[in-house]
């Protein structure tokens, strides 16, 4: 299988563990800070999409959300969020998915987003545009922020991280956006700005296996992915992420950086 197909499929099998488990008996665990949860669902899922990537490019390397793994010489490495919105999936809120990509030293190759519970398949390939199952996607056309319905999300931090969140919140809607969308599941926050539903994204500190996946798929269907100030994001660092559909870009750095 060549890398495209394996990334689509890594993502399905991923599906499979999470309709498994979703509003089943199952224990949930805090990671360290009691707001960033951990189900079976997330390792089993990490367990299976490792292995499957592994029978078809076994030296390939990985960076995953629940595992460390041992690093080798090859310039290929998976990244990999298994459950991503774990807290939704662990109370039985259905929006929640599975993230890969394939980075091939700082180039994004083949990445794919799949929501479980609405059989949504979102992927891209370097050059070749982004999908939505077998449709191709496009960003939306809105020019200003009267026309933009966005989304964010909220850091674990409860500390200044989340006041400059909420104040950033509160500068958007006193610009007269549509409105904001915090749905807990930034793969697929990413994947709602691709495909239209929504005109921008930004969250304050995502980790790689957050943003990866969904960051090929913007850039594909033709919107921009950024770090705060409009620079390029260093992959496979934790990064504050603005995403749009390239049009409002600027306006939208220009909101979040407003003192």
């Amino acid at each position: 299988m060549d890398y495209f197909s394996v990334v689509k499929e890594v993502v399905l099998h991923a599906g499979k563990v999470h309709r498994k488990y979703f509003q089943r008996n199952f224990t949930v665990k805090a990671k360290g800070k009691s707001y960033d949860l951990l189900t079976i669902a997330d390792t089993e899922a990490e367990e299976v999409m490792v292995s499957f990537i592994r029978k078809h490019f076994p030296k390939h390397n990985f960076l995953c959300e629940e595992n460390i793994y041992r690093k080798n010489n090859s310039e290929f490495t998976w990244v990999i969020d298994p459950l991503d919105g774990t807290n939704n999936f662990a109370s039985g809120l259905p929006i929640f998915c599975a993230s890969a990509a394939l980075v091939y030293r700082n180039e994004i190759l083949v990445s794919a987003v799949y929501d479980t519970t609405r059989d949504e398949l979102f992927s891209a390939q370097k050059g070749e545009g982004a999908w939505l199952n077998k449709k191709r996607i496009y960003v939306n056309k809105a020019k200003e922020l009267k026309e933009a319905l966005l989304i964010t999300g909220f850091y674990y931090s409860r500390g200044k991280e989340m006041v400059e969140t909420l104040e950033t919140i509160k500068r958007f809607h006193f610009a007269k956006i549509i409105g904001i969308r915090r749905l807990g599941a930034a793969a697929l926050d990413l994947c709602y700005v691709a495909s239209g539903r929504a005109a921008g994204f930004w969250e304050f500190e995502l980790n790689p296996w957050d943003y990866m996946g969904g960051k090929l798929i913007v850039e594909e269907a033709g919107g921009r992915v950024t770090g705060k100030y409009g620079e390029d994001i260093p992959l496979k660092k934790k990064y504050f992420v603005v995403a749009s559909n390239g049009l409002i870009h600027q306006t939208i750095l220009a909101i979040i950086n407003k003192d």
